[in-house]
This record gives structure tokens, sequence and C-alpha cells, in this order.
């Protein structure tokens, strides 16, 4: 397929609100009669596709599609790529805007379509300027920090997804480019705040969303992987103070590992509960793991991601993990030092690693039900 002879911007739009999400496209499309939205929507049987094209005329298309992975990646690749193309192709848009089934994270989205975007590939000519959240502010402490589950709110992508809907939302604030955000609760912008990536820009408003402000940016690759990666989970990007403001964010950080029979001691305290954990760490009894931390809606997931040499290249292993939550002062105080207690608690002392760990290596592995079977 020919490239059009200029060059269509892209972007994709993430959130999980779909209201929000249909109340973004009518500002977009009507802003502009040169934008065209791509809305997908998995079905409940996470084998076929909903797509929606709009414009400022309203519905230009709408059709189901099948689809062999019921995966988000998949799904653009399989439909959203062709689909770009084909609209492309008609020049009757200078703008794109692939939002991107409710709950989904951006990022493997993003990594298709910069393939895609390639010269030679299916969608040379097109721009690929920016991943987009939008959130609402007013409740996005009860959905960040709640336990409610995507399925519970009709926002599952397939038939067994099961995350807590705060995961969905964090992934999303942590690995976008723009963060659009309505309401006006000083909570849930200090929260935004503390999630969203520092090379990030937060714009205030749907009236605020143009293609002008989209077509200002251009979406870097790598420093998408970065954002999503553990390792970049360090201190907050804070842009001012608001006495309204009940967020906090406190970075635990070590050279030293954990100790796998104390981590699961305190476990409890340092992993679950309003607040939502990411980060990295290393046991003693795994020497060359970079092992993951994420936690949010009250649930943990830990896992044995790679050796770090492979993983994080000279990067010198590290327990390091961002705690982000919300509270009344007093509230806020005691979980902190609980969680600050837990963590000096759970980690390994200077004596344990006097041999730098080599007695460790006989013992049972306590965290394989968790991380798998060590490679020693």
């Amino acid at each position: 397929m020919h490239p059009h002879p200029s060059a269509v911007e892209l972007s994709v739009l993430v959130t999980v609100d779909p209201v929000l999400r249909d109340t973004a496209t009518v500002a977009l499309t009507l802003g502009s009669p040169d934008v065209a939205v791509l809305r997908h929507d998995l079905a409940a049987d996470g084998h076929t596709m909903r797509r929606v094209v709009l414009d400022a005329s309203g519905v230009v298309e709408d059709a189901t599609a099948e689809l062999e992975h019921a995966c988000v990646s998949c799904s653009v690749r399989e439909d959203a790529v062709p689909a770009l193309a084909r609209l492309a192709a008609t020049g009757r848009w200078s703008a794109l805007v692939l939002a991107l089934p409710v709950s989904a994270e951006p990022l493997p989205a993003s990594r298709a379509l910069a393939t895609h975007v390639r010269a030679g590939e299916a969608l040379e000519g097109l721009r690929l300027t920016a991943t987009v959240a939008l959130v609402d502010l007013d409740t996005l402490e009860a959905d960040l920090l709640g336990d409610d589950l995507v399925d519970e709110r009709g926002v599952a992508l397939t038939p067994d997804d099961e995350r807590p809907l705060g995961e969905a939302l964090a992934a999303q604030l942590e690995q976008v480019d723009v963060v659009v955000t309505v309401g006006e609760d000083a909570t849930g912008a200090g929260l935004v705040d503390r999630l969203r990536a520092r090379d990030s820009r937060r714009l205030h408003g749907l009236h605020e969303l143009g293609v002008e402000d989209l077509s200002a940016c251009r979406h870097d690759t790598v420093a998408a992987e970065r954002r999503a990666h553990p390792l970049g989970a360090r201190n907050p990007h804070r842009s001012g103070t608001d006495p309204n403001d009940r967020s906090w964010s406190l970075l635990l950080s070590s050279e030293r590992p954990f100790h796998p029979g104390r981590l699961l001691e305190h476990i409890e305290h340092l992993g679950t509960g309003p607040v939502r954990s990411r980060g990295v760490f290393h046991v003693p009894d795994r020497p060359d793991s970079l092992c993951l931390w994420d936690g949010a809606g009250g649930a943990l997931c830990v896992a044995d991601l790679g050796s770090w040499a492979e993983v994080a290249g000279s990067h010198s292993p590290v327990t390091r993990i961002l705690v982000v939550g919300a509270g009344e002062r007093a509230e806020s105080r005691h979980t902190r030092d609980r969680i600050l207690d837990a963590f000096g608690e759970a980690l390994t002392t200077g004596i344990e690693m006097a041999d730098g760990g080599a007695a460790w290596l006989g013992e049972r592995d306590l965290l394989e039900p968790w991380l798998g079977s060590r490679n020693l």
C-alpha cells in the first residue's frame, strides 16, 4: 500500500472509564473535521472485536471482526493496523486516534504501531505522536486504591480478566506521554502527579485535548519502554502542593536484598492494602535474578524477570519500591511507618551477607511457589 503523501498523525487513547472515552471522542472529532477516531472494543467471548470509526460527521464505519487471539497487541496487529492504513490512504483525515478497549494498557499497542510506521511497513506515512490517558480526578482515589476488579466494573478485556482496576489504571498513568484529567479533586491530582512519568505532560480538561496538543508530541519508544520497566520506579514528579491533597509517596531503597523468610513474614504489610507499589528486588538465594514487585488493588504480583545482566545491563542489583497512597494525615503517617518498619525488617543484615550470600545457596527456596524454580 502506498503511503499518503503527507504524514498522518496517529495517537493512542486509553482510559478505564467508557463514558470518559466517549466524551473525549466527541470532543476530538467535533473540535476538528480532520480527525477520525478508530474505537475498538473486545466482545465478551474474547474472540470478536467491534470496530467503530467516527469523525465530525458521525459514525463512518461500524463492523465486527474475528480475532485469533484475545489480546490487545494481537488485535492491533490483526485489525487496527490494516484499518488505520486504509483510513490514512483515503486522504480524508490528517490525524487518526486509536481508542483502545477500556482498561487496556497503552504500551503493547504503541509498541506494535511503532513497528508498523517504519519505512516499508503497513503504516509508512503515519507519525506516532502520543499515547494519552484520560482520568477522572474525582473518582481516581477509589479507582486506583480500591479493591474493585475490572470484571466487576464491566471493563474486563477477556472472560478470565481478573485484574484489579487499580492495576489497569496505574499502568495507564505510568506509561503514557500525556495524561488528560477532568474533575477537581486535589488528592486525585496528587496521585496522578505521583504516578505519571517525569517526562510526561498533564493537561486539565477535555477542552485542552486537541489535535494541536497531540501534534506537538512525538512518541519515543525507548522512553515508553523505560517508563513501563519496574526499574523506572523512582522519586515521583511533583508540581506543587495543595492543602487538600491527601496523597503521599514513599521510596523504599536499599542495596541489600530481601531475606526470603522475613519477606514472607512482612509481605502483607509491605504489599497489600490501599496502595500502589512498584519496583524491583533481589534475594540472596537467587543472586542473579531481577525480581518484579507490582502491587495494586490489594493484590501483589512478584516474578523472576531474568538475570540482572540480561535485563538491566550494567545496573547493580538493588531493592527499590515506590509506594503511593492517600489518606488523612494521621492515617497516612501510620501506614508509612508500618511500611518502613516492614521494609527494614525484611532486608538482610550486614552480618547475614558477610559471605556475599554464599550460605544461602544451599537453603530451601522459600519463594519458589511465586518466582518459579531457580537456576543456579
